[in-house]
């Protein structure tokens, strides 16, 4: 089950933040350190983020169960995944597993049917509730992907599902220095463009050459 600290305080948006964790990198002194930039009482913020870490496929979808029932007692805006292949890579290896492992990911993306009871991962979670989703994903080489000039080639994880599956897509990479870069690569309604950014200790500042 998620750990979470309850509290009578909204957040930004107001609502809280469901944060599920695939890798351990979730830190809360980062959060802390970004609250007090913002002049906002740390202790507030982190009781306004549920976390989970999830070991496997199969728990990572358990935990999208649970975070929906939270949804429906408390209010929530913003649900991540960070990040959301890392188990599937981990559980399904090699080419032999690979539409196994696609099936299994369209079942995270869509609405599924699970003991009985229907459930509602990402997208039914998004509109059921009014919750923006927020899916880290990773990049591996890809040597056959035609680019000749560019030098290793990177494709996103998860295929054809997975970005069918998004609306917006953003990929970042690093550039010089501190530098890194977002990229829009698709969007319904917002044009390829790309924009600098750093990050510091206390969360992501502006980029200055």
């Amino acid at each position: 089950m998620p750990s979470h600290h309850a509290s009578s305080s909204s957040g930004g948006a107001q609502g809280k933040v469901a944060f599920i964790d695939t890798e351990g990198t979730f830190r809360p002194e980062r959060i802390r350190a970004i609250a007090e930039r913002f002049e906002m009482d740390a202790d507030a913020v982190l009781d306004n983020i549920v976390v989970a870490r999830a070991y496997t496929h199969e728990h990572q979808l358990d935990l999208l169960v649970s975070v929906a029932a939270l949804m429906a007692e408390d209010p929530f805006k913003l649900l991540i995944v960070d990040s959301i292949m890392a188990n599937f890579r981990n559980d399904f290896q090699g080419r032999g597993e690979l539409a196994d492992r696609q099936q299994r990911l369209g079942c995270l993306l869509a609405k599924i049917k699970k003991e009985n009871i229907i459930s509602s991962p990402l997208r039914q979670i998004s509109e059921e509730f009014n919750v923006a989703v927020l899916l880290t994903n990773q990049v591996m080489s890809d040597p056959g992907g035609g680019a000749m000039f560019v030098s290793d080639p990177k494709k996103p994880v998860g295929g054809h599902v997975l970005a069918h599956a998004s609306t917006t897509r953003i990929s970042l990479r690093k550039g010089k220095a501190e530098q890194r870069v977002a990229k829009i690569v698709q969007s319904p309604n917002l044009a390829e463009a790309e924009a600098s950014f750093a990050i510091s200790n206390e969360g992501i500042i502006e980029y200055k050459d």
